[in-house]
């Protein structure tokens, strides 16, 4: 109960937390808005999916997890936590990359595509050796480590690949500024 309690304070720092500073450093709100609502989705999403594994079932024998119903109380915590560096490191790739092109050349169209090619190959590279890391402990890991892995290798996944390199790039283009 106490862990659960500290839950709601914990996102909320971490999500005020990367609002101050993104917006600080990109002098923007709509990029700390962005940014936030997705790592939030991310979060969803590996919380989701764990809970459809883990607590209903639903694939475990797929997984090889033998205990199912319930996960580790701690889990949420340690996701919102690590989900959130790993995001706002790709955030920050990509973002700063788009936002350089445009200050040097002044179109955004052109920036978020230029900046997007260049700033990809690296979120890619981190997301895939994040991603195979996690996923590695799932079919032998341990009871207690399988689920924190899971969900750690769902919120890579979506964070990187859905959010970062599909859906900002995308919310750029429909006109959201970069600069300050």
């Amino acid at each position: 109960t106490q862990l659960g309690g500290a839950l709601l304070p914990f996102g909320v720092l971490v999500v005020g937390l990367s609002l101050i500073l993104l917006a600080m450093v990109f002098r923007s709100i709509w990029v700390p808005i962005k940014a936030t609502a997705g790592y939030l989705l991310s979060v969803a999403a590996a919380f989701g999916a764990t809970s459809f594994v883990f607590v209903e079932g639903h694939f475990a024998d797929a997984l090889g997890v033998t205990h199912t119903g319930s996960v580790i109380s701690f889990l949420p915590i340690i996701l919102m936590g690590v989900l959130f560096g790993l995001a706002m490191d790709y955030e920050v790739f990509l973002v700063s990359r788009i936002r350089e092109d445009f200050v040097h050349h002044g179109d955004p169209h052109h920036a978020i595509e230029s900046g997007f090619v260049s700033a990809s190959r690296v979120v890619v590279a981190a997301a895939v050796i994040m991603f195979a890391v996690f996923a590695a402990f799932v079919p032998e890991g341990s009871a207690t480590i399988k689920p924190i892995a899971f969900s750690l290798a769902i919120g890579v996944f979506v964070d990187a690949f859905v959010v970062r390199m599909t859906l900002v790039p995308a919310v750029l283009a429909k006109g959201f500024t970069i600069i300050g």
